[in-house]
């Protein structure tokens, strides 16, 4: 079943009501109207049962039928930092964090980013990025939408982050491999940090290291930034999280 999403702000009692962009899909897409029954979800962690009662101007409305909560987030805290990187490669990897159970999505401006954002001024990327985490969380059955910060230079997020849980850099220098310095469980946060194209500098890595990070590499074979931080998100929800019956 297609699931729709209702904005917190949407919801007065019983009374829903869909956005511009959800009632198109709504009605012109998928041609429901009045008395169909539909699901959604709130972005807040709750699956809700709505009948569709009218479409007036370019918003549906609807009547709340039931709300529970919906059971599909890992006990993990996970954030991705990323470097940001070349083309529309930001895209795939926000797809692939929220879908991998990231809460959060930091897109990190680095000594080798080549694309040219001014950290605090994303422009059109960041709500293209805000709208490709909606539309995954939708798809993958989430229970709630994976935040995209704006960019940030990395030395004002090392400065500015919350400094408990787990952090990890990934970096192709390392001379240690990730896997034996991850602490045992339980781990109920972790961050995960992956540089660009070019990687992350060795200062950079050092001042991550410096920040409390376990600084490590992910095996032999050299990774793009686009795959590195799917692996390593990947990497912690098994060992912590939810991924595979992990973190049991």
């Amino acid at each position: 079943m297609t699931r729709f999403l209702i904005r917190h702000e949407g919801i007065a009692g019983e009374r829903v009501t869909f956005d511009a962009e959800e009632t198109r899909h709504l009605t012109r897409v998928l041609r429901l109207g009045p008395g169909d029954i539909v699901e959604a979800f709130d972005g807040l962690g709750n699956v809700l049962t709505v009948r569709l009662e009218r479409v007036s101007g370019r918003l549906a409305h609807g009547t709340l039928l039931a709300r529970a909560p919906l059971q599909s987030e890992s006990p993990l805290h996970l954030t991705l930092a990323q470097s940001i990187p070349k083309g529309d490669k930001m895209e795939g990897i926000i797809r692939m964090a929220t879908e991998l159970g990231a809460v959060r999505v930091v897109p990190l401006v680095t000594a080798r980013t080549v694309v040219r954002v001014e950290p605090g001024r994303p422009g059109p990327r960041l709500s293209r990025w805000q709208r490709v985490a909606k539309e995954a969380a939708k798809q993958s059955g989430r229970a709630v939408i994976t935040e995209v910060t704006p960019p940030q230079s990395l030395a004002a997020w090392i400065a500015a982050r919350e400094t408990d849980g787990l952090l990890v850099c990934l970096w192709e220098d390392a001379t240690e491999p990730l896997g034996p310095q991850l602490p045992p469980r339980p781990v109920s946060r972790a961050t995960v940090v992956v540089g660009p194209e070019g990687g992350l500098e060795r200062a950079e890595a050092d001042a991550l290291r410096a920040a409390g990070a376990v600084v490590g590499g992910l095996g032999p074979r050299i990774l793009r930034t686009e795959t590195a931080g799917p692996v390593g998100l990947a990497i912690l929800q098994a060992r912590y999280g939810d991924l595979g019956g992990g973190g049991s």
